[in-house]
């Protein structure tokens, strides 16, 4: 949503309303079956509201996934975060609303303790949003992108082939 009339006229109450977990989690897991049922390894990516959705596949016990990864991740909860059971990564920027500091710090401590590889990437200078809308023409966004892109490629590539 780079129109920042679009962005400023954006209801975020009003997508969450139709988009809640609640509703969209059967059918992204409908999803993952589907292509579970047809490829022998698969991975999901998540950014910011996909990152809940991605944490969720990844549980423990599901055996939808083999591997995640999210950036700016959004709507997490800590039990989310406690239940993973597959190899995880975080592209977290330094300023986040949504992915907090409280937050950050429990997945660095939680995730450890749970038996699976975990793979945490710090932005710094970077905001919630940084590794889909970016600012292509800013030298510091467009590398955080890059990197952003660049690690989670590599990351995938370690865990699905």
């Amino acid at each position: 949503m780079e129109d920042p009339e679009k962005r400023k006229n954006f209801d975020i109450m009003a997508f969450l309303g139709r988009n809640g977990k609640e509703v969209r989690y059967p059918e992204m897991e409908k999803v993952v079956k589907e292509m579970k049922s047809k490829h022998s390894k698969n991975g999901a990516i998540g950014y910011c509201y996909g990152g809940w959705a991605v944490f969720q596949l990844g549980a423990k016990g599901k055996n939808l996934l083999d591997a995640i990864s999210t950036a700016h991740p959004s709507m997490a909860t800590k039990e989310e975060i406690a239940n993973l059971g597959v190899p995880t990564q975080i592209l977290a920027p330094e300023t986040d609303q949504m992915y907090t500091p409280e937050l950050k710090a429990y997945s660095n401590e939680t995730i450890p303790t749970l038996g699976i590889d975990y793979d945490y990437q710090y932005f710094p200078g970077s905001t919630h949003g940084f590794a889909v809308r970016g600012d292509q023409s800013d030298p510091a966004q467009k590398k955080a992108l890059e990197r952003a892109k660049n690690v989670s490629v590599s990351f995938f590539n370690q865990y699905l082939h």
